[in-house]
């Protein structure tokens, strides 16, 4: 009976550890998974590649709000165009040039973003040159931290939903007013 009882106690701790080891290698593959998507969330749709799509939080008492990119690449041989977005947050969403005028910064919508084949377009907060996606009618306000998804279609790569945080802008070094 003594025997029994060692060999069940063995068998006991054996488990226990291999319990621990399960839920440590867990949490570990969990860290690294969310240590790879803090950094940095980025989509593909066909040969474009949509880098981290992100918005700066809305300013109280208005019911507009603006989406960015670190950019989107093209990375295939033909040239495409983002010509139309939409989000359940907003009543609508335009593309948008922003161009400096003296120094006011000036914003016009454009019927598509044109993404030439084998390039880079940035549309980054704060870029004169650059483009961007407004939301106009938000449903609510934009707040740090907040996620939403963003529909955007393209002219040959389809449709693409991608998910877009809300985060304060750091300090691009271009103060301007709108």
């Amino acid at each position: 009976m003594s025997l029994i009882l060692q060999k069940l106690t063995a068998r006991n701790r054996q488990g226990r550890r291999a319990t621990k080891l399960r839920t440590l290698v867990g949490a570990m593959l969990m860290l690294a998974l969310s240590v790879g998507s803090a950094f940095g969330h980025d989509f593909r749709q066909g040969n474009l590649l949509i880098e981290h799509p992100y918005a700066t939080p809305s300013l109280s008492g208005t019911h507009v709000g603006s989406v960015y990119f670190k950019s989107i690449r093209n990375k295939g041989s033909v040239p495409d165009r983002l010509v139309f977005a939409s989000t359940p947050l907003a009543g609508r969403v335009e593309i948008h040039r922003m161009h400096m005028d003296g120094n006011v910064m000036r914003m016009r919508e454009v019927p598509a973003l044109d993404l030439p084949a084998q390039s880079e377009v940035s549309l980054r907060h704060g870029g004169a040159g650059t483009h961007h996606l407004m939301l106009v009618d938000l449903r609510k306000p934009l707040n740090d931290g907040d996620r939403f998804d963003i529909e955007l279609v393209f002219e040959n790569a389809g449709k693409r939903k991608v998910s877009v945080w809300v985060q304060s802008p750091r300090n691009t070094g271009h103060p301007h007013k709108h």
